[in-house]
């Protein structure tokens, strides 16, 4: 019992951590209509800037913090305005190579200035644990918990009920239509960017805290697997990421701690299988919306 409540413990952190990458797939794909598959590379950037904060200029851990999310906010923006911005109106085939494009630049940036070996943080974010009963639990899984929850609250509460929100939802729906009635598309686009590389950072940091290390290849799998979350859940939908996110942790943690240890390397092919199993069953997703396109 201890193990399996453990390795649920476990499902719960990896699922948060994915949740909070799917939603600024779903956030971007939902208003721009494109895959940044150049995201889960933000997060890598992200704790890169937490190694060189923390180890090697031993910055405060509250700075370090504010430092991830402000360098994955400006990196989305400038990504954003230099390889996106001038594809606007361009078929989604280049969009989506040059997203890769852009996913493969960071990544050999990575590798060019921190080398291909694994890279470790030290004392950044020591919670320790609390004691319920027999069991021991990690204080930073209650933050990655609480953490996904609240900004999953407060990305519905900004859509619905702000004024940018709506505006978002107005190019979701029809771009022309909502540039006729006064909204500025492209600015709602770039602010959609930063909101999703801000939680890309936010992403970076709880994911340093839990795991404390990052090579340079951290993202694009990581990314893979939550875009994978993202489409489980309905790319789109902002509680669907959620579901999705912590539906293929506990699927990975489950799957990694009572399969056979020969068995158990074939975790990392869950992610791809789910993806492709849901794309072929129930294309939108748990909780996407369907769309009928009239010709």
């Amino acid at each position: 019992m201890q193990m399996l409540i453990s390795t649920l413990i476990d499902g719960l952190n990896l699922g948060s951590v994915y949740a909070l990458v799917a939603l600024g797939y779903s956030m971007v794909y939902g208003i721009a209509k494109m895959l940044n598959f150049a995201h889960g590379d933000v997060i890598m950037v992200g704790i890169y800037s937490i190694f060189v904060c923390l180890n090697m200029n031993s910055l405060p851990v509250p700075v370090t913090m504010l430092i991830c999310v402000a360098v994955c906010a400006v990196l989305g923006f400038t990504v954003e305005k230099l390889a996106y911005k001038p594809l606007r109106g361009s078929p989604s085939l280049s969009v989506l190579i040059t997203a890769i494009g852009v996913s493969y630049l960071l990544q050999n940036l990575a590798l060019l200035f921190f080398k291909s070996e694994r890279r470790f943080l030290q004392n950044f974010l020591q919670l320790g644990s609390i004691q319920i009963g027999s069991f021991e639990l990690p204080v930073i899984s209650l933050v990655i918990w609480g953490t996904t929850l609240v900004i999953m609250i407060v990305l519905n509460l900004l859509i619905k009920y702000t004024s940018m929100g709506r505006a978002m939802l107005a190019v979701s729906e029809d771009k022309g239509a909502a540039q006729l009635m006064g909204v500025n598309v492209n600015r709602t686009i770039s602010i959609t960017f930063v909101i999703g590389s801000a939680l890309a950072g936010v992403a970076a940091i709880l994911y340093a805290a839990k795991y404390q290390n990052v090579d340079p290849y951290t993202g694009s799998v990581f990314g893979i697997k939550a875009f994978a979350a993202a489409v489980f859940g309905g790319i789109g939908s902002i509680p669907g990421a959620m579901i999705g996110g912590l539906s293929l942790g506990l699927i990975e943690a489950l799957t990694i701690g009572f399969l056979p240890e020969s068995l158990s390397a074939v975790s990392d092919g869950i992610a791809y299988a789910l993806l492709v199993l849901m794309l072929i069953l129930k294309p939108s997703g748990l909780l996407g919306k369907k769309k009928v396109e009239k010709v």
